[in-house]
Protein backbone atom coordinates (compact mmCIF):
# COMPACT_ATOMS: atom_id res chain seq x y z
CA UNK A 1 0.00 0.00 0.00
CA UNK A 2 1.59 3.39 -1.25
CA UNK A 3 0.34 6.67 0.21
CA UNK A 4 2.46 9.89 -0.73
CA UNK A 5 2.31 12.61 1.07
CA UNK A 6 5.73 14.52 -0.12
CA UNK A 7 6.18 16.73 -3.34
CA UNK A 8 8.61 15.15 -4.47
CA UNK A 9 7.04 11.49 -4.61
CA UNK A 10 3.78 12.82 -6.01
CA UNK A 11 5.30 14.26 -9.03
CA UNK A 12 7.35 11.67 -9.71
CA UNK A 13 4.57 9.23 -9.24
CA UNK A 14 2.26 11.69 -11.52
CA UNK A 15 5.24 11.49 -14.15
CA UNK A 16 5.15 8.06 -14.17
CA UNK A 17 1.59 7.93 -15.37
CA UNK A 18 2.19 10.58 -18.48
CA UNK A 19 2.79 6.99 -20.99
CA UNK A 20 -0.57 5.73 -19.66
CA UNK A 21 -3.22 5.32 -21.85
CA UNK A 22 -6.32 5.58 -19.05
CA UNK A 23 -5.76 6.40 -15.40
CA UNK A 24 -8.48 5.08 -12.51
CA UNK A 25 -9.36 7.79 -10.32
CA UNK A 26 -11.57 8.02 -7.01
CA UNK A 27 -11.75 10.58 -3.75
CA UNK A 28 -12.46 10.27 -0.15
CA UNK A 29 -14.08 13.71 1.06
CA UNK A 30 -16.09 14.92 3.68
CA UNK A 31 -18.64 17.49 3.16
CA UNK A 32 -21.06 16.85 5.99
CA UNK A 33 -19.98 19.92 8.06
CA UNK A 34 -18.85 22.00 5.32
CA UNK A 35 -20.48 24.43 2.28
CA UNK A 36 -17.31 22.91 -0.17
CA UNK A 37 -15.65 19.42 -0.42
CA UNK A 38 -13.11 18.75 2.13
CA UNK A 39 -10.54 16.57 -0.17
CA UNK A 40 -8.95 14.07 1.93
CA UNK A 41 -7.67 11.75 -0.61
CA UNK A 42 -7.16 10.58 -4.14
CA UNK A 43 -6.46 7.37 -5.43
CA UNK A 44 -4.89 7.02 -8.57
CA UNK A 45 -4.53 3.39 -10.64
CA UNK A 46 -1.72 3.36 -13.16
CA UNK A 47 -0.97 0.60 -15.69
CA UNK A 48 2.23 -0.56 -13.28
CA UNK A 49 1.40 0.80 -9.74
CA UNK A 50 -1.34 2.64 -7.28
CA UNK A 51 -1.45 5.19 -4.27
CA UNK A 52 -3.11 7.44 -2.24
CA UNK A 53 -2.11 10.67 -2.17
CA UNK A 54 -2.80 12.42 0.67
CA UNK A 55 -3.84 16.16 0.04
CA UNK A 56 -3.92 16.74 3.82
CA UNK A 57 -0.37 16.69 4.59
CA UNK A 58 1.26 19.63 5.48
CA UNK A 59 3.12 21.34 2.58
CA UNK A 60 1.64 19.14 -0.15
CA UNK A 61 1.38 20.52 -3.75
CA UNK A 62 -0.89 19.13 -5.83
CA UNK A 63 -0.01 20.84 -9.30
CA UNK A 64 1.76 17.60 -10.80
CA UNK A 65 -1.76 16.17 -9.90
CA UNK A 66 -3.73 18.43 -11.75
CA UNK A 67 -1.62 18.47 -14.48
CA UNK A 68 -2.15 14.93 -15.04
CA UNK A 69 -5.96 15.45 -14.67
CA UNK A 70 -5.05 17.90 -17.76
CA UNK A 71 -3.54 15.63 -19.83
CA UNK A 72 -5.87 15.04 -22.63
CA UNK A 73 -3.75 11.81 -23.42
CA UNK A 74 -4.90 10.15 -20.69
CA UNK A 75 -8.39 9.08 -19.83
CA UNK A 76 -9.82 8.85 -16.45
CA UNK A 77 -11.54 6.37 -15.09
CA UNK A 78 -13.93 7.10 -12.08
CA UNK A 79 -16.97 5.44 -11.50
CA UNK A 80 -20.20 7.47 -10.76
CA UNK A 81 -18.15 10.77 -11.22
CA UNK A 82 -19.85 13.71 -10.49
CA UNK A 83 -19.04 14.73 -7.23
CA UNK A 84 -15.56 13.67 -7.66
CA UNK A 85 -15.70 16.25 -10.37
CA UNK A 86 -17.37 19.13 -8.83
CA UNK A 87 -14.56 18.83 -6.41
CA UNK A 88 -11.83 19.13 -9.06
CA UNK A 89 -13.77 21.92 -10.57
CA UNK A 90 -13.92 23.99 -7.73
CA UNK A 91 -9.94 23.16 -7.03
CA UNK A 92 -8.66 23.52 -10.57
CA UNK A 93 -11.16 25.60 -11.73
CA UNK A 94 -12.50 23.62 -14.56
CA UNK A 95 -13.38 19.94 -14.88
CA UNK A 96 -10.69 17.77 -15.73
CA UNK A 97 -11.03 15.28 -18.85
CA UNK A 98 -11.42 13.14 -20.80
CA UNK A 99 -13.12 11.34 -18.54
CA UNK A 100 -15.00 7.48 -18.73
CA UNK A 101 -17.88 7.27 -15.87
CA UNK A 102 -18.21 3.06 -15.67
CA UNK A 103 -21.41 3.64 -13.65
CA UNK A 104 -22.79 5.52 -17.16
CA UNK A 105 -21.49 2.94 -19.22
CA UNK A 106 -23.18 -0.10 -17.19
CA UNK A 107 -26.70 2.02 -17.67
CA UNK A 108 -25.55 2.08 -21.52
CA UNK A 109 -24.75 -1.85 -21.57
CA UNK A 110 -27.79 -2.53 -19.63
CA UNK A 111 -27.24 -3.12 -16.34
CA UNK A 112 -29.19 -1.19 -14.46
CA UNK A 113 -30.38 2.38 -13.28
CA UNK A 114 -27.51 3.58 -11.25
CA UNK A 115 -26.07 0.86 -10.56
CA UNK A 116 -23.39 0.52 -7.31
CA UNK A 117 -19.66 -0.05 -7.58
CA UNK A 118 -19.43 -3.08 -5.43
CA UNK A 119 -22.27 -4.39 -7.58
CA UNK A 120 -20.70 -3.56 -10.91
CA UNK A 121 -17.44 -4.71 -9.90
CA UNK A 122 -18.75 -8.26 -8.55
CA UNK A 123 -21.05 -8.69 -12.28
CA UNK A 124 -17.68 -7.91 -13.45
CA UNK A 125 -14.72 -9.05 -12.08
CA UNK A 126 -16.44 -11.55 -9.32
CA UNK A 127 -14.30 -9.81 -7.03
CA UNK A 128 -16.37 -8.79 -3.74
CA UNK A 129 -15.84 -5.20 -2.18
CA UNK A 130 -15.31 -4.72 1.59
CA UNK A 131 -17.22 -1.43 2.43
CA UNK A 132 -17.18 -1.31 6.43
CA UNK A 133 -14.48 1.66 5.90
CA UNK A 134 -17.33 3.73 3.44
CA UNK A 135 -18.18 5.86 6.31
CA UNK A 136 -14.61 6.60 7.85
CA UNK A 137 -13.25 10.08 9.27
CA UNK A 138 -11.20 10.46 6.21
CA UNK A 139 -9.71 14.01 7.70
CA UNK A 140 -8.08 12.10 10.36
CA UNK A 141 -4.96 10.69 10.63
CA UNK A 142 -2.87 8.36 10.60
CA UNK A 143 -4.74 6.63 7.85
CA UNK A 144 -5.33 2.84 9.45
CA UNK A 145 -4.68 0.15 6.88
CA UNK A 146 -7.82 -1.05 7.03
CA UNK A 147 -8.76 2.29 5.55
CA UNK A 148 -5.74 2.53 2.72
CA UNK A 149 -6.63 -1.29 1.84
CA UNK A 150 -10.62 -0.13 1.33
CA UNK A 151 -9.40 3.00 -0.46
CA UNK A 152 -6.81 1.63 -2.64
CA UNK A 153 -8.92 -1.76 -3.72
CA UNK A 154 -11.34 0.93 -5.46
CA UNK A 155 -9.25 1.87 -8.00
CA UNK A 156 -7.49 -1.73 -8.19
CA UNK A 157 -10.84 -2.84 -9.16
CA UNK A 158 -12.19 -0.24 -11.39
CA UNK A 159 -8.79 -1.12 -14.11
CA UNK A 160 -10.40 -4.30 -15.51
CA UNK A 161 -13.84 -3.56 -14.86
CA UNK A 162 -13.27 -0.44 -16.86
CA UNK A 163 -11.50 -2.89 -19.70
CA UNK A 164 -14.66 -5.05 -19.78
CA UNK A 165 -16.69 -2.30 -19.89
CA UNK A 166 -15.06 -0.40 -22.37
CA UNK A 167 -15.20 -3.55 -24.86
CA UNK A 168 -19.25 -3.94 -24.48
CA UNK A 169 -19.50 -0.75 -25.32
CA UNK A 170 -17.63 -0.48 -28.33
CA UNK A 171 -18.66 -3.69 -29.63
CA UNK A 172 -22.65 -2.69 -28.89
CA UNK A 173 -22.17 0.18 -31.26
CA UNK A 174 -23.09 3.01 -28.62
CA UNK A 175 -19.90 4.68 -27.35
CA UNK A 176 -21.87 7.92 -29.12
CA UNK A 177 -24.57 7.21 -27.00
CA UNK A 178 -21.75 7.26 -24.08
CA UNK A 179 -19.73 10.58 -25.44
CA UNK A 180 -23.25 12.28 -25.29
CA UNK A 181 -23.50 11.66 -21.45
CA UNK A 182 -19.82 12.06 -20.85
CA UNK A 183 -20.00 15.50 -22.70
CA UNK A 184 -22.55 17.22 -20.14
CA UNK A 185 -20.67 15.56 -17.12
CA UNK A 186 -17.48 16.83 -18.06
CA UNK A 187 -18.93 20.76 -19.24
CA UNK A 188 -18.14 23.14 -16.03
CA UNK A 189 -21.67 24.79 -16.74
CA UNK A 190 -22.75 21.46 -14.82
CA UNK A 191 -20.87 22.39 -11.56
CA UNK A 192 -21.13 26.37 -11.83
CA UNK A 193 -23.27 27.65 -9.04
CA UNK A 194 -24.78 30.90 -9.21
CA UNK A 195 -26.23 31.85 -6.53
CA UNK A 196 -28.66 33.70 -8.56
CA UNK A 197 -30.01 30.24 -9.87
CA UNK A 198 -30.36 28.57 -6.29
CA UNK A 199 -34.19 29.13 -5.92
CA UNK A 200 -34.59 27.13 -9.15
CA UNK A 201 -33.48 24.02 -7.00
CA UNK A 202 -36.25 24.27 -4.64
CA UNK A 203 -39.39 21.97 -4.35
CA UNK A 204 -42.33 24.06 -3.47
CA UNK A 205 -45.86 24.53 -4.54
CA UNK A 206 -46.86 28.42 -4.76
CA UNK A 207 -47.83 29.41 -7.91
CA UNK A 208 -47.36 33.40 -7.03
CA UNK A 209 -44.56 35.63 -9.31
CA UNK A 210 -43.85 37.68 -6.03
CA UNK A 211 -42.97 34.88 -4.02
CA UNK A 212 -40.40 33.80 -6.30
CA UNK A 213 -38.92 37.05 -6.62
CA UNK A 214 -38.47 36.70 -3.09
CA UNK A 215 -37.43 33.19 -2.84
CA UNK A 216 -34.69 33.88 -5.56
CA UNK A 217 -33.40 36.99 -3.50
CA UNK A 218 -33.34 34.76 -0.25
CA UNK A 219 -31.91 31.60 -1.58
CA UNK A 220 -28.92 33.53 -3.49
CA UNK A 221 -28.47 35.26 0.36
CA UNK A 222 -28.40 32.11 1.79
CA UNK A 223 -26.12 30.38 -0.96
CA UNK A 224 -23.50 33.50 -0.38
CA UNK A 225 -23.64 32.99 3.36
CA UNK A 226 -22.99 29.40 3.17
CA UNK A 227 -20.19 30.10 1.18
CA UNK A 228 -18.33 32.53 2.66
CA UNK A 229 -18.73 30.30 6.22
CA UNK A 230 -18.47 27.86 4.27
CA UNK A 231 -21.19 25.78 6.36
CA UNK A 232 -23.54 23.78 4.42
CA UNK A 233 -27.07 26.10 3.27
CA UNK A 234 -29.26 24.47 5.74
CA UNK A 235 -27.19 25.55 8.99
CA UNK A 236 -27.75 28.94 7.43
CA UNK A 237 -31.68 28.66 7.16
CA UNK A 238 -33.46 25.51 5.88
CA UNK A 239 -35.96 25.22 3.14
CA UNK A 240 -38.95 25.25 5.05
CA UNK A 241 -38.03 28.76 6.29
CA UNK A 242 -36.95 30.18 3.14
CA UNK A 243 -40.82 29.05 1.77
CA UNK A 244 -42.16 30.24 5.35
CA UNK A 245 -40.41 33.78 4.97
CA UNK A 246 -41.31 34.62 1.07
CA UNK A 247 -45.01 33.41 1.65
CA UNK A 248 -45.20 35.88 4.95
CA UNK A 249 -42.91 38.74 3.56
CA UNK A 250 -41.90 39.94 7.37
CA UNK A 251 -41.04 43.69 6.92
CA UNK A 252 -39.11 44.20 10.05
CA UNK A 253 -37.07 42.21 12.43
CA UNK A 254 -40.06 41.62 15.06
CA UNK A 255 -42.26 39.86 12.49
CA UNK A 256 -39.10 37.66 11.57
CA UNK A 257 -38.48 36.95 14.95
CA UNK A 258 -41.81 35.13 14.49
CA UNK A 259 -40.63 32.79 11.74
CA UNK A 260 -40.40 29.09 13.09
CA UNK A 261 -36.95 27.99 14.04
CA UNK A 262 -35.88 31.21 13.95
CA UNK A 263 -35.02 33.26 17.18
CA UNK A 264 -35.47 36.62 17.66
CA UNK A 265 -31.50 37.40 18.50
CA UNK A 266 -30.95 35.85 15.12
CA UNK A 267 -33.82 37.99 13.29
CA UNK A 268 -32.32 41.44 14.71
CA UNK A 269 -28.52 40.42 14.26
CA UNK A 270 -26.80 40.18 10.87
CA UNK A 271 -28.28 37.42 9.87
CA UNK A 272 -32.00 38.81 10.04
CA UNK A 273 -30.44 42.05 8.55
CA UNK A 274 -29.54 39.68 5.07
CA UNK A 275 -32.51 38.65 5.15
CA UNK A 276 -34.97 41.26 5.27
CA UNK A 277 -32.51 42.80 2.79
CA UNK A 278 -33.12 39.61 0.43
CA UNK A 279 -36.54 40.69 1.35
CA UNK A 280 -36.51 44.18 0.04
CA UNK A 281 -34.73 43.53 -2.95
CA UNK A 282 -37.49 40.91 -3.94
CA UNK A 283 -40.29 43.23 -3.47
CA UNK A 284 -38.64 45.99 -5.38
CA UNK A 285 -38.99 43.65 -8.40
CA UNK A 286 -41.00 45.17 -10.97
CA UNK A 287 -44.13 42.46 -11.26
CA UNK A 288 -43.44 41.84 -15.09
CA UNK A 289 -39.78 40.76 -14.01
CA UNK A 290 -41.07 38.30 -11.54
CA UNK A 291 -39.32 34.83 -11.91
CA UNK A 292 -42.15 32.50 -13.76
CA UNK A 293 -42.88 29.64 -11.60
CA UNK A 294 -41.78 25.99 -12.92
CA UNK A 295 -44.40 24.48 -14.47
CA UNK A 296 -45.26 21.10 -15.24
CA UNK A 297 -47.32 20.37 -18.10
CA UNK A 298 -51.73 20.68 -17.95
CA UNK A 299 -52.63 17.50 -18.21
CA UNK A 300 -55.98 16.67 -19.66
CA UNK A 301 -58.33 14.43 -18.10
CA UNK A 302 -57.72 11.32 -19.35
CA UNK A 303 -54.39 11.27 -19.84
CA UNK A 304 -52.89 8.90 -17.13
CA UNK A 305 -53.66 5.49 -18.70
CA UNK A 306 -51.09 7.14 -21.92
CA UNK A 307 -48.77 7.66 -19.10
CA UNK A 308 -48.71 4.32 -18.44
CA UNK A 309 -49.04 2.69 -21.58
CA UNK A 310 -45.59 5.25 -22.08
CA UNK A 311 -44.33 3.39 -18.94
CA UNK A 312 -45.24 0.32 -20.21
CA UNK A 313 -43.35 1.28 -23.63
CA UNK A 314 -40.08 2.24 -22.16
CA UNK A 315 -39.96 -0.59 -20.04
CA UNK A 316 -39.94 -2.70 -23.15
CA UNK A 317 -37.88 -0.63 -25.36
CA UNK A 318 -35.02 -0.98 -22.40
CA UNK A 319 -35.26 -4.66 -22.04
CA UNK A 320 -34.98 -5.28 -25.49
CA UNK A 321 -32.43 -3.22 -26.36
CA UNK A 322 -30.48 -3.58 -22.65
CA UNK A 323 -30.51 0.10 -21.88
CA UNK A 324 -31.43 1.89 -18.17
CA UNK A 325 -34.37 3.27 -18.14
CA UNK A 326 -32.67 6.41 -16.18
CA UNK A 327 -30.93 7.17 -19.13
CA UNK A 328 -34.09 7.57 -21.52
CA UNK A 329 -36.75 9.07 -19.83
CA UNK A 330 -37.75 9.55 -16.18
CA UNK A 331 -41.68 9.76 -15.09
CA UNK A 332 -42.01 13.71 -15.61
CA UNK A 333 -40.56 13.25 -19.18
CA UNK A 334 -43.64 10.97 -19.90
CA UNK A 335 -45.85 13.42 -18.56
CA UNK A 336 -44.49 16.45 -20.99
CA UNK A 337 -44.20 12.89 -23.81
CA UNK A 338 -48.20 12.36 -23.39
CA UNK A 339 -49.06 16.35 -23.22
CA UNK A 340 -46.97 17.72 -26.08
CA UNK A 341 -45.49 15.79 -29.02
CA UNK A 342 -42.95 18.61 -28.73
CA UNK A 343 -41.88 18.41 -25.80
CA UNK A 344 -38.37 19.54 -24.45
CA UNK A 345 -37.49 16.45 -23.26
CA UNK A 346 -33.90 14.68 -24.08
CA UNK A 347 -36.09 11.21 -25.14
CA UNK A 348 -37.25 13.18 -28.41
CA UNK A 349 -33.98 13.89 -29.43
CA UNK A 350 -30.89 12.18 -30.95
CA UNK A 351 -30.43 8.43 -30.38
CA UNK A 352 -33.01 8.18 -27.62
CA UNK A 353 -35.75 9.24 -30.15
CA UNK A 354 -34.98 6.46 -32.15
CA UNK A 355 -34.96 4.03 -29.80
CA UNK A 356 -37.99 5.21 -27.93
CA UNK A 357 -39.43 8.73 -28.60
CA UNK A 358 -40.48 8.01 -32.14
CA UNK A 359 -42.69 5.51 -30.92
CA UNK A 360 -43.72 7.15 -27.88
CA UNK A 361 -45.34 9.51 -30.14
CA UNK A 362 -47.16 7.07 -32.57
CA UNK A 363 -48.60 5.25 -29.57
CA UNK A 364 -50.08 8.37 -28.33
CA UNK A 365 -51.08 9.40 -31.44
CA UNK A 366 -52.81 6.39 -32.61
CA UNK A 367 -50.07 5.01 -34.93
CA UNK A 368 -48.87 2.17 -33.38
CA UNK A 369 -50.48 -0.40 -30.34
CA UNK A 370 -49.25 -2.68 -27.78
CA UNK A 371 -50.19 -6.46 -27.53
CA UNK A 372 -48.93 -9.27 -26.17
CA UNK A 373 -47.19 -12.65 -26.97
CA UNK A 374 -45.91 -15.44 -25.67
CA UNK A 375 -46.40 -13.60 -22.40
CA UNK A 376 -43.87 -10.63 -23.96
CA UNK A 377 -45.13 -7.37 -24.91
CA UNK A 378 -44.74 -6.49 -28.34
CA UNK A 379 -45.50 -3.22 -30.76
CA UNK A 380 -48.11 -3.67 -33.39
CA UNK A 381 -48.07 -0.90 -36.40
CA UNK A 382 -51.42 0.60 -37.06
CA UNK A 383 -52.56 0.86 -40.64
CA UNK A 384 -53.82 4.47 -41.78
CA UNK A 385 -56.82 5.42 -40.48
CA UNK A 386 -57.05 2.31 -37.86
CA UNK A 387 -57.79 3.03 -34.25
CA UNK A 388 -57.21 0.61 -31.46
CA UNK A 389 -60.53 1.32 -29.32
Amino acid sequence: MTIIADNHELAAFCTRQETADYIAVDTEFLRDTTYWPQLCLVQIGGPDEVAAIDTLAPGIDLAPLYALMDNPDILKVFHSARQDLEIFYNLMGHVPGPVFDTQVAAMVCGFGDSVGYDTLIRKLTGEHIDKSSRFADWSHRPLSAKQLNYALSDVIHLRPAFEKLKRRVDNSGRAAWLDEEMATLTSDNTYKMDPENAWARLKTRSSDPRYFAILKELAAWREREAQRRNTPRNRVLRDEQLFDIAAHRPTDADALGRTRGLSRDVANGRIGQGILTAINKGLAVPKADCPSPPRKPDLPNGLGPVIDLLKVLLKMKCEKHDVAQKLIANSADLEYIAADDNAPVAALSGWRRELFGDDALALKNGRLALTTRNRKIRVVPLGSGEEAS
